[in-house]
């Protein structure tokens, strides 16, 4: 039986329980989602997907931000073009594993976020990722521009994108988590007294 620590596979799942961990690459042959043997202690609430492993550098913040405020969550490699059995697998399985919401982040066509909630009821949460070609106006489009009856939340594209889609799902999962409200209305005060603090030299 696996223990509570993050756990890191070679499609990089990423388990953490309100602390931060770095994952490390390791070599070995892809396992799906239902391959994992989860702690209690550690079942997510939310669910971090990224389309390629370059896009940590960005979701790190995300896995920050839900650490700092001591939200359990998984974060994962899936790709919508290149492992797509994998990433209906992983949207179709969320919610029976406890997960409530899903943030899912890709650049170029970014169809990753309207793939995952096409197959979930679960609120998705998309973060477009900057690009070489258009400079992540192409990855905002292809994620905010999703049909009507497939709901995406779209936020910023990058790092503001990534910290806002954990506030924005603490918040949502704050609604019937009373401490977590609170500390929400903490941050913000704290935000709020770093603005009234501020001198200019």
């Amino acid at each position: 039986m696996k223990t509570a620590d993050p756990l890191i596979s070679s499609i990089g799942v990423k388990m953490v329980n309100g602390t931060k961990k770095k994952p490390k690459a390791r070599k070995s042959k892809d396992k799906s989602a239902s391959s994992f043997i989860l702690h209690p202690s550690s079942l997510p609430l939310v669910l971090v997907l990224m389309g390629s492993k370059s896009d940590w550098d960005v979701m790190c913040n995300a896995d920050q931000t839900l650490s700092n405020f001591g939200v359990p969550h998984e974060c994962r490699v899936i790709s919508a073009h290149r492992s797509p059995g994998l990433a209906a697998e992983a949207a179709q399985g969320a919610e029976e594993r406890g997960i409530k919401i899903i943030i899912a982040a890709a650049g170029g066509a970014a169809h990753l976020a309207g793939v995952i909630a096409a197959h979930t009821v679960l609120p998705v949460l998309g973060v477009p990722m900057k690009s070489d070609a258009l400079n992540g106006l192409d990855s905002l489009l292809s994620t905010v521009q999703m049909p009507a009856g497939i709901p995406v939340g779209t936020l910023a594209i990058g790092k503001a994108g990534a910290t806002n889609a954990a506030l924005f799902a603490i918040a949502i999962l704050a609604l019937a988590r009373p401490e977590l409200g609170e500390k929400l209305k903490a941050f913000r005060h704290d935000q709020e007294k770093k603005i009234m603090e501020t001198v200019l030299d």
